[in-house]
């Protein structure tokens, strides 16, 4: 069994339902062409790194299946070349290390941040985050060593006089 993903940017332009209809509509022709569906996901409204037909976001739908051969790819490509509602396509094939990231990221291993609260919790009690380089002391001590140098001199001054 071959594993392949399937990565499609549907025209935002169109209605929810539309939208929706359109992704539906690649997904039974994949089962159609004999594909297990391993995972079907809906990313949403991005935008595009660059305008395409006027375009500047599009609604991705990145669809994993299983297939006993390749020969749906030709056939998929050519339905969504011809379909103006699919803005652009990708279909690629994964190797083991691609399986297994998709897996890992389905599974919550990858690709997720902490929240704040919890990123703070992971540090030990009693330890200071901080970030950056630490401020520097040295113009409080200068100030101190001037007020007493000046103290110093006043004091001496003042011994002159008498």
């Amino acid at each position: 069994m071959r594993n392949y993903e399937v990565t499609f940017i549907v025209d935002p332009v169109l209605s929810g339902d539309e939208i929706k209809a359109t992704a539906q509509n690649y997904v039974e022709q994949l089962k159609s062409h004999g594909a297990t569906i391993v995972h079907n996901d809906e990313m949403g409204l991005r935008q595009l790194a660059y305008p395409i037909n006027k375009r500047t976001s599009g609604v991705y739908y990145c669809v994993e299946v299983q297939v006993p051969n390749g020969e749906f790819v030709s056939k998929i490509e050519l339905a969504m070349r011809r379909d103006d509602r699919v803005i652009r396509f990708l279909c690629y094939g994964l190797d083991k290390y691609g399986i297994k990231y998709n897996e890992d990221k389905r599974a919550g291993k990858i690709g997720k941040r902490k929240p704040k609260a919890e990123a703070e919790s992971d540090v030990p009690k009693g330890v200071t985050k901080t970030l950056g380089k630490p401020k520097k002391q040295a113009p409080a001590k200068k100030e101190a060593v001037k007020t007493e140098t000046k103290v110093a001199v006043a004091e001496v001054a003042n011994e002159e006089e008498e």
